[in-house]
Parts: C-alpha cells; structure tokens; sequence
C-alpha cells in the first residue's frame, strides 16, 4: 500500500514558484507516492473564469436534478416504474457532480495542493461506482420502454414493485463490486516517484501509467470486467430500442403505445451523450504522461 500524498498542480498556481517546488522537491524524497495533477489552462487570468463557469454549471446540475426528483415525488401520476429509475437516475447524477467538481473548485480558489492517496481512492471508487449505476439506469429505462411498447400486457407483471426494487438493488451491489475492485487492485499498486496527470481528479488509467509496480493483472481485469459492465448493459439498451423501432414499423400504434413511444426521444437524449462520453473515454487512445521524476 503505497503511502503519502498526491499534490494537486495547476501550472497557473503558485506552485510555479520556485520556494513551492522546492518544497515539493524535498517532499519527493519523503514519499514514493507523490503525482501531480495538472489543472485545466496553464493561465493565470484564465482560472476565474473557468471557476465561474464551472461552478455555474455545477449549480444547474444539482438544481436540475433536484428539481426532477421532486417533481416525480410530488406528482403521484409520475409514480411508474420508468419515472421510478428516471428519478433514481436524477439522484445519481446529484450525487456523481459532487464527485470530483468541488474539490476541483476548491483547489482553484485557495491554490491548495495536496490531497491523500486515501481520497484519490475514495474518488475512483464513487466515480466508477455512480458511472456504473448511471449504465445500469439507462438500461432498466430502456427495458420499460421496451416492455410497454412490445409487451403491453405483460408490462404490470414484469414492472411490479418487487421487480423494480430487484433491478435497482442488483444494479447497485454489481456497481458496487465493480467499483470495490477496482479500487483495491489500484490500492496493491506502489509509485516509485513524482509524475503528473493531465487530469483534475484521480484517473484510474493515468494512475497505473504511474505504477512502478507489475500492472498486467490490473490491466487485464480492468480491460475484461470493464467491458462487461458497459458493454451487456449497452447490447440491452440497443436491443431494446431495435425490438421497438421494429414493432413501430410494423404496423399502428394505438394509443397507450404512442404514449410511451414518445418518451423514448427524451431517453435517447440521455444514452446517446453517455455512451458518446463513455466510447471516448475507453476507446481513444491515452496520451503519454509527461515524467517529472527527481533523482
């Protein structure tokens, strides 16, 4: 278990002076733990503005979903099962922005520098853990859909309350497991020396380029368990909605069938980002991290 700290850096802070890294330069001979972590512009004029813009967007994030939380809470016609995981979905969205923006903002306004390893697997832990469940959500959203449009009278059934409690509770112990062991293969891992991450947060990928320690097996679990977590909950939200543009084409919908046809246009407004976000973050290749060691 590697110990000591991994220092926050922006080029833009106070870092840069020369007391500062000389300070970091003695705390690189203390601990083999130690990365930086590099802000998002490398100016000074520019942090206010990426502060304001990002706690703005921050704001609006948790508001929304708030507000959809308490719109389907409050009106008892959004009691179904789709708006059930579409709030459940809204409540993890609360929660994943409070996963790494605050500190981030935090660290811009005070030029605060160190943060634990302890915290940096505490932040791969939820953010793997909520980008699971927001996976898993999508999917239970589109197997409604699905059930309502293709199987209409089997959707009381399928959908009841003990169906759903039990999608929702598998969905969140798979996350969790998930979650759990990437976090503690990344914990077996030692860091020799200091580094830097192009990133603002702790980044699971980045951080075993850092690893002086043999990551083959941590690659290969990442690589397989990874891929069956986001890929058999996408084949389900896809086949749902092939199964449903099949039996739109077929033939007439009646009534209730258009109804729940049309929320399907506002469900997609939300897979198609997330899996955009996620096939960019997996697929695109990672660029080398820039060595900052000292001997």
């Amino acid at each position: 278990m590697p110990t000591g700290d991994c220092s926050l850096y922006s080029k833009s802070s106070p870092a840069n002076k020369p007391r500062d890294l000389s300070s970091m330069q003695r705390r690189n001979h203390t601990s083999a733990s130690e990365c930086l972590l590099l802000g998002l512009s490398s100016r000074p004029e520019q942090e206010e503005l990426i502060f304001g813009f990002f706690l703005a967007m921050y704001l609006v994030g948790k508001a929304g979903n708030l507000l959809i939380i308490l719109a389907i809470g409050s009106a008892s016609r959004l009691h179904t099962p789709m708006y059930f995981f579409v709030s459940q979905l809204s409540l993890v969205d609360f929660y994943f922005l409070s996963a790494t923006i605050p500190m981030m903002l935090e660290n811009i306004q005070t030029q605060t520098q160190a943060i634990s390893y302890g915290t940096c697997l505490g932040q791969i832990y939820i953010c793997i853990l909520l980008a699971n469940m927001d996976n898993f959500l999508l999917t239970a959203v589109a197997y409604d859909r699905y059930l309502a449009i293709c199987h209409l009278l089997h959707y009381s059934s399928e959908m009841s309350l003990r169906g759903c409690t039990l999608m929702l509770g598998s969905s969140w112990a798979i996350a969790s497991l998930h979650a759990l062991l990437y976090t503690l293969l990344m914990a077996q891992l030692d860091f020799c020396a200091s580094n830097v991450i192009p990133y603002c947060f702790c980044h699971l990928i980045f951080l075993l380029q850092l690893s002086c320690s043999d990551t083959r097996l941590d690659q290969f679990m990442i690589v397989l368990v990874g891929d069956l977590i986001v890929l058999l909950p996408f084949l389900g939200t896809l086949g749902s909605y092939t199964r449903i543009a099949v039996t739109v084409l077929r033939g007439p919908l009646h009534r209730g069938k258009q109804k729940a046809f049309y929320t399907c246009g506002s469900h997609l407004t939300m897979v198609i980002p997330f899996y955009d976000t996620i096939s960019g973050v997996h697929l695109r290749p990672h660029p080398p991290i820039p060595q900052t060691r000292t001997h």
